[in-house]
Parts: structure tokens; C-alpha cells; sequence
């Protein structure tokens, strides 16, 4: 089947042809990238028949009037019929899908995809988790994204993306557009009725380590009514006490949390002041104070703050790195790099942990081994705007 190529200047697509019917070309919204729509090769239906017997001893059937959607490469605008593959085939049809999972021939491609691959959703999602631990999460989040048009309405794959999000908002401490996916992700997360167990139980942990009790306390009172996992019940409840023995989820400490975390630490200061007034043995509502001050730079009166909340318990990775700021910023580099020694220890691959270590260094006027912590980063996550602004290459 030779193509040919017709509509020449033609800017929002280009078309091609056999001598059979027309094949059209349509661009995706990712850069240059294009979709061919062929008319089913004879070449491709002995082998869809011979790979397509599923579990239940079904087969699926092609249907010869349903073109072939095939994704070019990157760039390409012509396709050598000689070079079609399955793995071209499958790209096609999932990016089909995810542009429109209603079209009228979604369920014909999904079949189609099942058929060839029947163990994508493993596959996809192993591949997509590995992206992200590897710090490239836009192309973890743009296999999810296949994926959720292969299988509109899954919520493990909602749960993966809100994972996928919240991994990078970590990296990302201070960008509040990563933030705020996340959570919208979570929210989505939420949304399913009935709940999703495991979805719930994330979604809790998300809440807890952005200070949202009161979400988190309903999300893990949830999980106590609906989850089967004894460990995961045991956490749920453990948590829960905490939160109402410490009083997480009062009014004033959430509010005091919204004003600093939107970087409003004149309103939020005298409500966590008064919160600690009421519950002083929080450690929590020291950590809040500690970040206000900080943020204030009232270093000296942070490191107060940061120490009296790891007396009181709060010994985390956040806290020491909140301090060993303090005490950066303060002249003390010894006491810093203590702080972000032990911080480090507890999360070897907390970006901003040795972003700080690279900033430290440069005070201290090593700017060999500031490169090094700066190269670290951008291995860990290629897009860190700290590392990018400090690492010269």
C-alpha cells in the first residue's frame, strides 16, 4: 500500500491517501507529533488473530472498515509503511484515546490494544512510577494520562497520578502550582462513590504532611469504616488519636497553616501564637511558628521555635532543614550543615535537603562541592529551579 501525500499546505493537517479511501493526519496536542490513520493492512490480520485469544478463550476480530491510527515519530511527517510496527499501532490508538475516550471507536480500539497487549496496565504503570522516582515526572504523568484513556474511570489510575503529583510537589517544596495539582489530584481521588479504600488512605497521608488535619481525620476515619488491611487500619487509628489528642484539627491552627503556607506569615503568626497558648506541648504548632518566623527572617527566634518542636517530638527531616535555614542564614554553617547532615540521613533523596547542602557550601566558598549537590539535584529532578539557578554546568 503506497501513500502518497496530497493537500500539500494544508497547516492544520495534512492528508494522505491510498488507492482505496483517504488517510488523514491529525496533529496532537504534544509539540509536532501526528497521527496517521491507515486502512487495515492484510499484513496486520492473520497476526492480530493469531495474539488476540485472551484468558477466557475470546479472540478479538478485526474490523476492516476501522482505519489503523499510527503516532509518527517525533518530527515525521510522511510514514514508511516498511517501519509500521505494533508499538506504533498501540501509540496511535492510545493517544486516540486519551484526545477522546468517547469517540465511536474507542471501544473497538480499546479492544484492540487488550488484545495485543494484554498486560499494558502492569506494564505502563511499573514504567510510569519508575519516570517518577527518576525525578521525569511529566512523561509519568503523560503514560498515566494513556492509560486513563484506555481505562476511563480506574481509581488506581486516578490514585497514581494524585502519587505521581505529590512525589513532585515534595521535590518542589516552594512552587505552589505543584501544590495545588496535588491536591486537586487527591480531591479527584475523593470523589469516587463508593470511596477507594487505598485512595482514601493516601489521600490522609497527603492531608497529614501538608498540615490539613481536618481533611486528613475524616480521610482515616473513612478508612477505619471501608478498609480490610489490618496494618493499614492500625495507622489509620493511631493517626486519628493523635490528631484529637493534640488538637490538629482545630479551626485556628488550620487557618494559621493556610496564611504561612500562602506565604502570609504577618496574619498567620498571631493565630498559631494563640493556638500554642491553648495546646503548648504541640510540636506541630512550634514547627508552624518556626516556619512564620523564618519566613519573616527572624532567624534567631525561628531556631528557638524549630528546637522547642524536636524537643517536643517533632525530630523530622522538615525540621531540621527548616533549621539548619535558620541557622544558615543566622552565620552558624557548622550547626547548619549538622541539621541537613541529619536531615539528609533520614531522606538521602530530599532535593531540597541537598540544595541546601549546595547553597551552604557556596557561603562557605566551596564551590567544587556546590556544584556537586547542585549536579545531584538536577540527576534527582531535572526541572529543580534552585539547582538550575546555581549549577552552572
Amino acid at each position: 500500500m503506497k501513500l502518497v501525500e496530497a493537500h500539500e499546505g494544508n497547516e492544520d493537517a495534512l492528508f494522505y491517501m491510498n488507492r482505496e479511501n483517504p488517510v488523514e493526519v491529525r496533529k496532537t496536542p504534544r509539540d509536532n507529533e501526528k497521527i496517521v490513520f491507515l486502512a487495515v493492512p492484510e499484513s496486520l490480520r492473520g497476526p492480530i488473530e493469531a495474539v488476540s485469544q485472551n484468558a477466557a478463550g475470546a479472540s478479538f476480530v478485526i474490523d476492516p472498515t476501522i482505519p489503523i491510527p499510527v503516532e509518527l515519530a517525533p518530527g515525521a511527517e510522511t510514514l514508511d509503511l516498511e517501519e509500521l510496527s505494533w508499538e506504533m499501532i498501540i501509540a496511535g490508538m492510545l493517544r486516540v484515546l486519551t484526545m477522546d475516550p468517547e469517540g465511536k471507536d474507542a471501544s473497538y480500539y480499546r479492544g484492540f490494544v487488550l488484545a495485543v497487549k494484554p498486560d499494558i496496565l502492569t506494564e505502563f504503570t511499573t514504567a510510569a512510577l519508575l519516570k517518577a522516582r527518576n525525578g521525569d515526572y511529566d512523561l509519568a504523568l503523560e503514560i498515566i494520562d494513556l492509560l486513563a484513556g484506555l481505562f476511563p474511570g480506574l481509581p488506581e489510575l486516578f490514585l497514581n497520578r494524585a502519587l505521581i503529583l505529590e512525589e513532585q510537589a515534595d521535590a518542589r517544596l516552594e512552587a505552589k502550582a505543584a501544590q495545588d495539582a496535588a491536591y486537586k489530584a487527591y480531591q479527584a481521588v475523593l470523589e469516587f462513590h463508593p470511596p477507594f479504600p487505598d485512595g482514601v488512605f493516601n489521600a490522609g497521608f497527603f492531608f497529614m504532611k501538608r498540615r490539613h488535619f481536618e481533611e486528613a481525620r475524616e480521610c482515616f476515619q473513612t478508612y477505619l469504616q471501608l478498609g480490610d488491611e489490618s496494618e493499614k487500619q492500625e495507622q489509620a487509628a493511631r493517626i486519628l488519636k493523635e490528631i484529637q489528642s493534640h488538637n490538629l484539627d482545630d479551626t485556628v491552627f488550620r487557618e494559621a497553616y493556610d496564611y504561612i503556607r500562602e506565604g502570609d506569615p504577618v496574619q498567620g503568626l498571631p493565630k498559631i501564637e494563640h493556638f500554642l497558648e491553648r495546646h503548648p506541648e504541640v510540636w506541630n504548632g512550634w514547627f508552624l511558628l518556626g516556619w512564620g518566623l523564618r519566613l519573616l527572617g527572624r532567624w534567631h527566634d525561628g531556631i528557638k521555635a524549630f528546637r522547642k518542636a524536636i524537643e517536643l517530638g517533632g525530630d523530622t527531616s522538615d525540621t531540621r532543614n527548616e533549621l539548619a535555614i535558620c541557622l544558615m542564614e543566622s552565620g552558624d554553617h557548622l550547626g547548619a550543615r549538622k541539621e541537613l547532615e541529619a536531615a539528609l540521613w533520614e531522606e538521602p533523596e530530599n532535593v531540597k535537603i541537598i540544595s541546601n547542602l549546595g547553597i551552604l557550601a557556596l557561603k562557605t566558598g566551596d564551590d567544587q562541592k556546590a556544584a556537586g549537590f547542585f549536579r545531584t539535584v538536577l540527576e534527582l529532578d531535572p526541572q529543580d529551579p534552585v539547582a538550575q539557578e546555581y549549577f552552572k554546568g
